[in-house]
């Protein structure tokens, strides 16, 4: 990992607590019925999932000594697989907190926080639901969830409403550190020296959240070195 737990903790806080001010922002239809940009999902399903997210870092334990941790993109490598168990899990809880969908994934948000505060402030190795991780790795991917789900929510409310009326609800500075991680693992699979230039339209492109095409990646990416050209990643997209 190339981020340590503070740094990862300290992205963490301020992306949530820049979707929950969002979210007391918006007022109804805030989490509306209607469908979000995620085929087959609405927006408080959406919402919901975030609260999932979080839960999966307040459930991690401590691990026996001597554990081998997945990678992040070994760990992000286990989500396609899950996607149906995700997509009825995340409608399952979106129906039990139907009352009060903000103060789940509030709730949610604390317990993570909590468990981050009492297994840090090392990065020991946690056993997460997909398998064990460092605690920096599970971090990291608590910000990635926030994050790219905070712009689905972004554009999913935004094409119900006039645009100038969504204020953003992606923090900078998590975003371009998710943007990094993402392209961190491209570059350990693929030894290519890249650097982010356009870091949102980078990680919509990594998590499959728009369709692929070289040119968008070429906005998205560029080579450290002008003699070199951006790779067509094609078949290493998307990485989640």
């Amino acid at each position: 990992m190339s981020v340590d737990v503070t740094t990862a903790a300290t992205a963490l806080r301020a992306q949530w607590d820049r979707l929950h001010d969002w979210v007391d922002l918006m007022a109804d239809p805030r989490l509306g019925r209607e469908p979000s940009v995620l085929e087959g999902w609405n927006v408080v399903e959406l919402w919901a999932h975030l609260g999932r997210a979080m839960d999966a870092l307040a459930v991690c334990t401590p691990t026996p000594e001597g554990t081998l941790p997945l990678t992040l993109g070994e760990y992000l490598g286990s989500y396609p697989d899950r996607a149906d168990d995700i997509a009825e899990t995340t409608r399952r809880l979106a129906a039990e907190h139907a009352a009060d969908p903000v103060g789940y994934v509030t709730a949610s948000a604390r317990a993570a926080l909590a468990a981050l505060d009492t297994l840090g402030p090392g990065d020991p190795v946690v056993q997460a639901r997909r398998g064990p991780v460092r605690l920096s790795t599970m971090t990291v991917s608590r910000v990635l969830e926030l994050v790219v789900h905070g712009d689905d929510l972004y554009r999913s409310v935004r094409r119900a409403r006039s645009a100038d009326a969504v204020p953003d609800p992606v923090d900078p500075a998590a975003l371009a550190l998710v943007a990094d991680e993402l392209l961190t693992i491209v570059r350990a699979r693929g030894g290519w020296d890249l650097e982010v230039v356009d870091a949102r339209r980078w990680v919509r492109l990594a998590a499959g959240r728009v369709p692929y095409d070289v040119d968008e990646l070429a906005l998205a990416l560029q080579a450290r070195y002008t003699s070199d050209a951006v790779p067509d990643l094609g078949r290493m997209l998307p990485l989640l």
